[in-house]
């Protein structure tokens, strides 16, 4: 999969213009600055006297000087709308909502109805206003992200610290980082130890305490004094700039519910500009007191009543939101039509190792027989020593005083483990099969553990044993739980290690059913199964390196990526970024509020303008109430989209 590169340059002009719609339909998305405000300030003074002085029934304000009055207090709002809509009309797209709004208070003016027709464009103005803020407000948590740019990075350079810009730096080169900087590129700690704060990136307020040598990411806030680390990336390509670049793309991506509204609009808006040419003169045939200006007026509230404003702005705007919200909690979806997706859920099929479990081995139990247990670690500490598995790390983190053993003659026997020396006696390292080739007698207590265990044999006997097991997350049981709450009615556990650590584990988080022993291939068979039954809708739930045909394969491919996986980035449909698989539960949360807040705004607004509309063309309904039903119902879709980012799940 070739991935586009992101640049940052454009991403944060791009999230700064404006927001615009495939049916034509513009909604400036312009910071709140108060220029933005003098036109409607304008026309709305202008408005309130000309109805003050009608009111009154002052002499001097009758005939050209009220349709000059009103014709100035038009321009502000009405113009940028009149030739928006010419622009639209000259490339080929006529029926858009600019025409819609101009030809409908044109009509008013030309039929008397001069404060009607302000008022209309007016209020249309205002709601174009709110909208913009309320677009701001949604990108605000994704916006945050480009914040976390680093823009300055301290570089040794001929013997000296020298600050360039993060695209400027090279892989390998030292950069140091002062207290309260953001990290500029991802590296390696040099320092002895860093603690930083990795909300922005991650969603979690608790700083990350980093020991050295371990891995630092771009973004993070540096909380404790001055450090130093090494770069391992180009700015392009560090965690940042892959998060940056798939928020972007998900914004893009569209939800069936969305392309489904965006399509309906195209079709409908010029089915109601025929519908009001209709009412304005078929009633002629029909009716014996045809009066041709209150027909055309029926059909200009008509057409401002039809204006889809509250669905083209509001559908968006709420998986705006929903996106939003979910970036602010640690979750990114690559799209809109992955909130949909995750919301139909019914089966989820998880690993093992590095999602509901660390990935990390520990030692979890020691057993020494005839010996100390101090004394029988250090003999195989020091055998350890020469080996790298991830075994060895694990027993080498074992706190032993003194370091007065020392192996020699070590060597490994394939499959079986390590035979050497220590201190002068003869020591077996490894498992059973080791054991029983050179005639040591084990206990038979071991062939009852299920875990990855360590016999040691010194002087040609039994000595012990240390049992080193992988840990549960600390939220591993009440995902499960909450999984299981929220309406998945099927979990399953699909794992690569032995089928008997499998078992065990799902056993303790209450899975009912549980696979090992899998490759890659296999856990793809068995989704592949799952998907035969139409009615199974599957999300994946994976590390993103291993698994990355099945996450591909289900229907939501979910990953514990964590901030340095590339692999997940590039696979999955949804980043879980802190590894913790309660976010899961979060994300199906997020994306259920985020289709009930949608569905809520289709039918606020179908609802409203279906009855003004009905209204309108009986002449029961005023141009006022066509306002209603056009930016009321706007703002109120768009109060209700915005909730999105007040709420917590």
């Amino acid at each position: 999969m070739q991935k586009k590169k992101v640049d940052l340059k454009d991403l944060k002009s791009d999230s700064e213009s404006e927001h615009s719609h495939d049916d034509g339909h513009n909604h400036s998305g312009q910071s709140n600055n108060y220029k933005a405000y003098v036109p409607a300030i304008i026309s709305f003074t202008m408005l309130i006297i000309g109805i003050a002085l009608d009111y009154f029934d002052v002499e001097f304000f009758k005939d050209w000087i009220r349709i000059v009055w009103y014709g100035v207090a038009y321009i502000p709002v009405g113009f940028p709308v009149v030739k928006e809509g010419w622009k639209s009309i000259t490339k080929g797209d006529v029926f858009t909502e600019f025409f819609l709004m101009s030809i409908a208070t044109i009509g008013a003016f030309a039929i008397g109805e001069y404060p009607e027709g302000v008022a209309v464009m007016l209020f249309y103005a205002v709601g174009e206003l709110f909208q913009a803020a309320a677009v701001n407000r949604a990108k605000g948590n994704i916006k945050a992200l480009l914040d976390v740019r680093p823009n300055e990075a301290l570089v040794y350079r001929n013997n000296d610290y020298v600050s360039v810009n993060p695209e400027e730096v090279e892989i390998g080169e030292k950069v140091k980082v002062r207290f309260g900087e953001k990290i500029p590129l991802d590296g390696i700690l040099l320092s002895e130890k860093g603690s930083f704060n990795t909300a922005a990136l991650t969603g979690e307020s608790k700083p990350d305490t980093i020991a050295k040598g371990e891995k630092v990411f771009a973004g993070s806030i540096n909380m404790d004094g001055v450090i130093e680390i090494q770069t391992t990336k180009e700015f392009k390509d560090s965690s940042i700039a892959r998060i940056l670049d798939m928020v972007q793309n998900a914004t893009a991506r569209k939800s069936k519910t969305e392309l489904f509204i965006r399509r309906f609009a195209r079709i409908y808006t010029p089915i109601v500009v025929f519908l009001a040419i209709g009412v304005t003169f078929i009633p002629y045939f029909f009716v014996d007191d045809y009066v041709f200006r209150d027909w055309l007026y029926r059909a200009l509230i008509f057409l401002v009543i039809s204006c889809p404003c509250a669905l083209v702005i509001s559908i968006p705007l709420g998986y705006f939101g929903g996106l939003g919200a979910a970036s602010k909690n640690g979750i990114l979806f690559k799209g809109a039509s992955f909130l949909d997706a995750i919301t139909k859920i019914n089966i989820l099929v998880m690993d093992k190792t590095g999602t509901v479990t660390k990935g990390v081995f520990k030692i979890k139990e020691i057993k020494a027989i005839k010996w100390e247990e101090k004394e029988l670690m250090k003999y195989l500490m020091a055998m350890e020593e020469q080996s790298t598995h991830p075994i060895a790390k694990a027993i080498l983190e074992y706190k032993a005083d003194g370091n007065d053993f020392e192996a020699s003659e070590v060597s490994e026997i394939a499959g079986k483990g390590l035979k050497g020396n220590v201190n002068g006696k003869p020591v077996l390292v490894g498992n059973k099969a080791l054991m029983t080739a050179n005639n040591i007698e084990v206990s038979k207590e071991i062939d009852t553990i299920v875990e990855s265990i360590v016999l040691v044999a010194i002087d040609n006997a039994f000595a012990g044993y240390v049992v080193i097991a992988d840990e549960l997350k600390e939220d591993a049981k009440e995902t499960i739980t909450a999984l299981h709450k929220v309406g998945i009615k099927k979990i399953m556990m699909l794992s690569g290690d032995k089928n008997s650590i499998t078992q065990k584990v799902a056993s303790e988080l209450n899975i009912q059913e549980a696979k090992g022993g899998l490759l890659p291939e296999d856990k793809l068979n068995e989704v592949g199964k799952l998907k035969q039954n139409p009615e199974n809708k599957i999300a994946f739930i994976g590390d993103g390196i291993n698994d990355a045909p099945v996450l591909a394969a289900s229907d939501v491919g979910i990953a514990m990526g964590g901030l340095g996986s590339d692999v997940a980035i590039e696979t999955a449909d949804v980043i879980i970024q802190t590894d913790q698989p309660s976010k899961v539960v979060k994300a199906i949360q997020i994306g259920r509020s985020t289709r009930k807040i949608v569905w809520q705004n289709i039918g606020l607004a179908f609802g409203v303008k279906v009855i003004v509309l009905i209204l309108g063309a009986g002449g029961l309904a005023t141009m006022w109430e066509a306002v209603f039903a056009d930016v009321g119902v706007a703002l109120l879709a768009i109060l209700n989209a915005v909730r999105l980012q007040k709420m917590k799940w």
